[in-house]
């Protein structure tokens, strides 16, 4: 789509535009509300198993759209302006785009979920009993939150950050018409994301994936660097804050609030609580999504307390 036709294209009306981004952020509270309730006393710290395929997949998309919602609000907004500019410029127009983008974008982070998940299954099959955590443990996990660090100040980080906070930008090339189109670019729009947010999510796997706290706290770092206006200062300041994380993490890290440690009881309580759940033959969290075994539980698991 040319320049000149993105920017003509007319503001939506209020009553779709703040129905649009109400729906955004209701799903977002719903998904807050179904991930709380199906991980409550699951986090068992860094390395927490994520269970089953089935259950993992099913989480890891509620938690997206927990996470995510809020963040793309304006891409999501922009989107459906375009299309409604072109519905009354007498163009076709198609129902249900907005839907199949955010669908899209669900989808490529879905993949994403997918490769975190055979890391960690690879990395446990291998059995390294020098990652656990009273050896390399915690250097291992601070060791992946300053990676992230690092990678909030390269080039690839800044070139994602710049095409996700910017909808003009990415709907200027991305552009494609109809219900696949909109797919299209909810799939290479969560393509972006993925670059500019997989080192703010590895964190979250060293932090422990299943802990609602951890979420919350990305998804904040992620709303932070995407929407607030001050592009540079909130890159750099979480680059700072994530290598004083892991730096503590490392090196302190029973000083770190509200990180759960692998050898501590209430790990060992989230890994017994998810046992119960294999050996009542994979009892469901809830209704619809299938809980399972967690399987080798965090690192550390068969050490005793310190």
């Amino acid at each position: 789509m040319d320049s000149a036709s993105l920017r003509r294209a007319p503001p939506l009306p209020d009553v779709l535009r703040i129905g649009l981004i109400f729906g955004l952020f209701l799903l977002a509270v719903l998904a807050w509300a179904l991930t709380g309730d199906r991980m409550a006393g699951m986090d068992a710290g860094p390395g927490t198993d994520p269970g089953t395929l089935g259950f993992w997949v099913t989480a890891w998309i509620v938690m997206m759209a927990a996470m995510m919602f809020p963040s793309i609000a304006p891409m999501v907004v922009m989107q459906a302006r375009i299309e409604e500019g072109r519905r009354r410029q007498g163009k076709e127009s198609q129902v249900g785009t907005t839907t199949l983008f955010v669908g899209g974008y669900l989808l490529t982070w879905t993949a994403a979920g997918l490769v975190g998940y055979a890391i960690i299954q690879a990395g446990q099959a291998l059995s390294l009993d020098f990652l656990s955590w009273d050896r390399a443990g915690p250097y291992v996990a601070g060791g992946v939150i300053a990676a992230a660090a690092i990678y909030q100040l390269t080039p690839l980080k800044d070139v994602c950050l710049r095409r996700c906070r910017n909808p003009m930008m990415f709907l200027l090339t991305a552009w494609r018409p109809g219900r696949l189109g909109a797919l299209r670019m909810g799939l290479e729009h969560g393509g972006w994301c993925v670059g500019c947010c997989w080192g703010l999510m590895a964190a979250l796997f060293a932090l422990g994936v299943m802990s609602i706290g951890w979420m919350v706290f990305v998804a904040a770092l992620i709303a932070i660097e995407k929407l607030l206006p001050w592009k540079v200062l909130a890159n750099r300041g979480i680059a700072v804050l994530l290598i004083a994380l892991g730096l503590m993490v490392a090196f302190a890290p029973e000083d770190v609030p509200g990180l759960t440690l692998p050898d501590s009881p209430e790990a060992q309580a989230a890994m017994g609580q998810m046992g119960m759940d294999s050996s009542t033959g994979g009892r469901q969290h809830d209704g619809s999504m299938d809980g399972g075994s967690a399987g080798g539980g965090s690192m550390g698991e068969s050490m005793p307390a310190r």
